[in-house]
């Protein structure tokens, strides 16, 4: 006698296996053409409604560990880079960004190990005055970027760092940032910082803190990064 119920049940077995394995072709492709890491929600929009996003890229992230191209989780998002130990083969002498000044790297630190940071908090812990230009220079690497006004008088605004920061250090996250004197072993912190500077657990999520105000449109025009808005009517 046959037993219908088990080849049904293999059957479903057997749909169920493509449909995961189509699943999983469909989140590699959508991240393979992105330029940039794809978020989860990017992935679930697009993927079937019964699809775990989350389990699929840890499945194709550990199918891609042993090969030449990781696919690496960044700050919750995912993307496709050459592993680590084959980085020395890749030419990028097209792509090459700018080597920072000492003054950048310290600032960057800064930022990252501190943040939410105004300017005048980086000045401080540095002892030295610090430049619009070094700023600038960190913000057009798409390193650095304006978070807030913190709530204290002249409401300073706050600096932190980006998900390209995070991507091209090759860190899924603050926490992974290296401490201390890893930091001076790569000469990314000078002797001018204070003897009793310590390296703080930097903030784990993205959200505003209690005491910071989000950027507004007037702000972005005082801070030069937008046009002011003509008062005049048409």
């Amino acid at each position: 006698m046959i037993d219908l119920k088990s080849e049904e049940d293999d059957e479903d077995e057997g749909r169920d296996l493509h449909a995961e394995i189509e699943a999983e072709r469909i989140a590699e492709a959508l991240v393979f053409a992105s330029s940039q890491p794809v978020s989860e929600g990017f992935l679930a929009e697009r993927l079937p409604k019964e699809a775990d996003v989350r389990a699929i890229m840890l499945r194709l992230k550990e199918q891609y560990a042993p090969r030449g191209v990781n696919l690496v989780q960044v700050e919750g998002a995912w993307a496709f880079r050459t592993a680590a130990d084959l980085s020395f083969v890749i030419r990028r002498d097209d792509n090459e960004v700018k080597k920072l000044s000492r003054a950048a790297l310290e600032v960057l630190s800064i930022i990252a190990y501190h943040q939410p940071v105004t300017r005048a908090e980086i000045e401080d812990i540095r002892g030295v005055q610090t430049s619009r230009g070094t700023l600038d220079v960190l913000m057009e690497a798409g390193w650095v970027r304006f978070r807030g006004r913190r709530r204290t008088p002249g409401r300073p605004v706050t600096l932190g760092t980006t998900r390209d920061f995070l991507d091209h250090f090759g860190l899924e996250e603050l926490r992974d940032l290296p401490g201390l004197e890893e930091l001076k072993g790569a000469g990314l912190l000078s002797g001018r910082i204070p003897a009793n500077f310590n390296i703080p657990s930097p903030l784990i999520n993205d959200e505003l803190s209690e005491d910071e105000d989000p950027i507004t449109q007037m702000d972005l025009e005082e801070l030069g990064l937008l046009a002011p808005r003509s008062t005049s009517e048409d």
